[in-house]
C-alpha cells in the first residue's frame, strides 16, 4: 500500500463523480515533478477503472497501486516524464 510509495501529494476528490477524479487527477499531476507520487482519494467506485484507463493511455504517468478500502478508494499515480 502507500507505505511502499513516498507520497509528495495527496488530492482529495471524494464525493466527486465521473469525470472530475481523472480531471482533477490529471491537473494535480501536472503540476509536480519528475518522479513524484500523488495519492487520490476517492469515493466515486468508477475511478478505479477510470483513473487506470486514464493511465494506461496517458504518456507521462505510471499507476503504482490500487486500494479500495471501505467507502474510499485510493489511487497512487508517479509522473514519470
Amino acid at each position: 500500500m502507500s507505505a511502499e510509495f513516498d507520497i509528495t501529494e495527496t488530492l482529495d476528490v471524494q464525493g466527486e463523480s465521473c469525470p472530475m477524479p481523472v480531471v482533477k487527477t490529471k491537473n494535480a499531476i501536472d503540476d509536480l515533478g519528475d518522479g513524484d507520487v500523488l495519492e487520490v482519494l476517492a469515493t466515486d467506485s468508477g475511478s478505479m477503472s477510470d483513473i487506470d484507463g486514464w493511465a494506461a493511455s496517458t504518456g507521462g504517468v505510471e499507476l503504482l497501486d490500487q486500494v479500495e478500502g471501505g467507502d474510499v478508494y485510493k489511487h497512487y499515480v508517479r509522473k514519470t516524464e
